[in-house]
């Protein structure tokens, strides 16, 4: 049953990249190639990929520093970034976390607390110190 659920995951997951991929092609052929650039796609040491808001990623010092180089930054297309020493579980939180702080910067509401387990605080701690967020 393990196998089945396991399978099933993985089957939708691979069929919501592949959406996420021809949605950013069309967005781009329909709108010119600025649609594109506005995202970067970060990538995992288990090779998950997240795409974010460039400005999103732009308020990682590292990621800004990553993105500067034109090697990194391709013209007319998605940036992408390898994190080796990143597992998916912390930088899928890494991105929830650089989403909330966009949307919390200069707001003048109560900031909501940011939720973390436990279980992925040290690993949480050392890529934040890492990406410089």
């Amino acid at each position: 049953k393990a196998n089945k659920t396991t399978s099933f995951k993985l089957s939708y997951y691979n069929e919501y990249k592949s959406y996420l991929s021809r949605k950013y092609r069309k967005m781009a052929d329909e709108e010119g190639s600025t649609i594109v650039t506005q995202y970067v796609k970060l990538v995992s040491n288990d090779n998950h990929e997240f795409i974010i808001k460039r400005s999103h990623a732009l308020t990682s010092g590292t990621i800004k520093a990553m993105l500067s180089n034109p090697q990194n930054n391709p013209q007319n297309e998605m940036s992408r970034l390898q994190f080796r020493e990143i597992p998916s579980h912390v930088l899928s939180k890494v991105c929830m976390y650089l989403a909330c702080k966009n949307r919390c910067t200069n707001s003048t509401s109560e900031i909501p607390e940011f939720p973390i387990e436990p279980e992925i605080a040290l690993e949480l701690l050392m890529a934040a110190n890492f990406l410089d967020c």
